[in-house]
């Protein structure tokens, strides 16, 4: 088995695409605290918001407001994803320091997601890099890249062609890639061989992987991921989240059940999971009701308990 890297890196989505599902609506003043106390615990990343159609993703409405209101970190990257020009230009407008620009491996998906074909996403993403002219990164996410809930499987030299497209456009200008399983259909032998195919044909390609437990393989195609050589990783705190256009989504990884995970193997993530842990418990009030988070329920594998009473 190929060594292990020594440090992790994650970029935390809860408040994108941990938000954008659920049906409470959630106040800007709480968002707005909830990135601050993420920003104090060693994120290398944040997605913040969306700057999409209000009635497309309601609960995302005040992308403004949030981005205006957050108290940015020094060395702390806040992104946001857009899917057009217009929300490019609004996210420049708004300071954020990377674009997510999302789009599918599926027909299908893109047009239930986008309501466009792939064509036109991939010319959209023209217009979002000539907009953003090296003011910001501009990161590209390929949903639906482990399989499709209404196409099935995805062939992976499909998503090498898309992949290699996107590298093209702008002459290089996107050079990190995100892979999405969007809900959750990938599993660990998978993984290996997409981030095989993916790092040996496109090796320019700064890689991210962006996982749904929907069937309880998020850790496990994390793990793959990480075995493949990567070693950038979304997650969303209390595994909340899911795609509100993809049929069966569900949420994301879980950040303090990966972050202990990596950390009990000895890596560095960066990230105080000390200091994480009260702000994935205050979620549920947040979002009004439960989280999918085994340490915060059983806490850390060092967490002792007293020995029962009989046996004093």
């Amino acid at each position: 088995m190929t060594a292990l890297p020594s440090r992790v890196h994650f970029n935390e989505v809860v408040a994108r695409d941990g938000l954008q599902n659920e049906a409470r609506f959630v106040p800007t003043a709480d968002k707005i605290a909830l990135v601050d106390a993420l920003s104090d615990c060693g994120f290398a990343r944040i997605e913040v918001t969306a700057f999409v159609s209000p009635k497309a993703i309601p609960p995302l409405a005040d992308a403004q407001e949030v981005m205006q209101g957050i108290r940015r970190q020094t060395g702390v990257c806040y992104a946001v994803l857009v899917p057009n020009a217009r929300g490019a230009a609004r996210a420049l407008e708004a300071r954020a320091d990377a674009l997510n620009f999302v789009m599918s491996a599926s027909e299908s998906h893109n047009q239930s997601n986008l309501r466009m074909p792939r064509e036109r996403s991939l010319a959209a993403l023209a217009e979002v890099l000539a907009v953003t002219a090296g003011q910001a990164e501009v990161q590209v996410s390929i949903s639906t890249a482990f399989g499709c809930p209404m196409e099935g499987a995805v062939d992976a030299q499909e998503v090498l062609r898309l992949a290699a497209r996107i590298a093209g456009l702008g002459a290089g200008a996107v050079r990190a890639l995100t892979l999405c399983d969007t809900t959750g259909m990938a599993h660990p032998a998978q993984v290996t061989q997409l981030v095989a195919l993916l790092r040996a044909r496109l090796p320019q390609l700064a890689l991210t992987l962006h996982f749904h437990d929907t069937r309880g393989m998020a850790l496990a195609n994390m793990l793959a991921g990480l075995q493949a050589g990567v070693t950038r990783f979304d997650a969303a705190l209390g595994g909340l989240g899911g795609c509100p256009y993809a049929p069966g989504a569900s949420g994301n990884a879980c950040t303090e059940d990966a972050v202990h995970m990596f950390a009990a193997m000895g890596l560095d993530t960066g990230v105080d999971l000390a200091r994480l842990l009260p702000v994935s418990r205050r979620l549920p009030e947040l979002v009004g009701h439960a989280i999918h988070s085994q340490v915060a329920r059983a806490g850390p594998l060092h967490t002792r308990h007293p020995a029962p009473a009989h046996l004093a």
